[in-house]
């Protein structure tokens, strides 16, 4: 009887005694990520009870926010009038995260980064006026969304001319007419729809020619979780490219995402109630510190 690919028995190499003795020379196997944060507290040091007093009054309102967000929710906390002590010892309690964000165009930069209590997020944004910051509690920045899809340089977007195909195209036409199909068609509170480019038969013509048609976008965020997770949007409404490394830095997954933001950088709403109950920990042993030097 012949197989599904016409053979009427087992082609060479293949069969017992065919392959390498893994014992002898050992299987080589894809690195996988490694080296996972985890959550660490940090106390600040209270050396100057008065600035420790202020400091934790902001953590407070923090808490609060934390504590009585609902999903959808983006609350902001202004932290441009606190003295440079003061927002230095909130900054020490936070801590640092494992989402990094950066959103660039024609005059003006956002940097964000997540404190180690998932769904705060600090936001400075340089620009021809003096540096702004502030303190959100939310899923992910809206702000970082709101400029996500404005293109960088001058590209041409949408499906090229028949007459202008590049060559060694193999599937990059029809890929990048299902990818703009589905940001035409995506509306708010639709699942996402994702194009896995690891397991799709493409060129590296392919690729540059999709990555081309769609643009590049103002945000970029960097998600340092189990390896690290490269997230950029593209100039095409709701489409991010989502690139996944292992800790030697080999891509290991390379996909576009239709969706308003990928879930893998955004802080999950049992992650946020998690930070509540953490920061609540937190003020409980300042306000023991700062009863105990007063």
């Amino acid at each position: 009887m012949s197989s599904l690919f016409g053979m009427t028995h087992p082609p060479v190499g293949f069969g017992p005694g065919s392959q390498p003795d893994a014992s002898e020379e050992g299987l080589e196997y894809l690195p996988m990520p490694s080296g996972m944060r985890v959550y660490e507290p940090h106390l600040p040091e209270v050396a100057d009870p008065a600035c420790a007093a202020v400091a934790r009054e902001v953590l407070v309102r923090i808490q609060g926010a934390l504590a009585n967000w609902s999903p959808g929710e983006e609350i902001r906390i202004p932290v441009d009038d606190l003295d440079s002590p003061v927002l230095a010892l909130v900054d020490e309690a936070l801590g640092e995260g494992e989402v990094a964000v950066k959103v660039e165009r024609a005059g003006d930069r956002l940097e964000i980064q997540e404190a180690s209590l998932a769904g705060v997020w600090r936001v400075r944004a340089f620009g021809d006026w003096p540096t702004r910051e502030s303190l959100l509690v939310g899923a992910f920045p809206r702000v970082a969304l709101n400029r996500a899809f404005t293109a960088t340089a001058s590209v041409v977007t949408g499906p090229a001319p028949a007459g202008l195909m590049p060559t060694g195209l193999m599937n990059g036409q029809p890929i990048l007419t299902e990818l703009l199909d589905r940001s035409a068609a995506w509306r708010r509170g639709h699942g996402p729809h994702a194009v896995n480019f690891s397991l799709l038969p493409h060129t590296p013509e392919d690729l540059a020619f999709v990555e081309q048609r769609l643009g590049v976008g103002a945000t970029t965020i960097l998600s340092r979780g189990y390896g690290n997770c490269r997230v950029t949007a593209t100039a095409t409404p709701n489409v991010w490219w989502v690139r996944y490394y292992n800790s030697v830095d080999t891509l290991i997954l390379d996909t576009v995402e239709i969706v308003d933001v990928p879930a893998v950088v955004c802080a999950a709403a049992e992650d946020i109630a998690d930070s509540a109950e953490r920061l609540a920990e937190i003020l409980d042993a300042l306000t023991t510190d700062l009863e105990r030097v007063r």
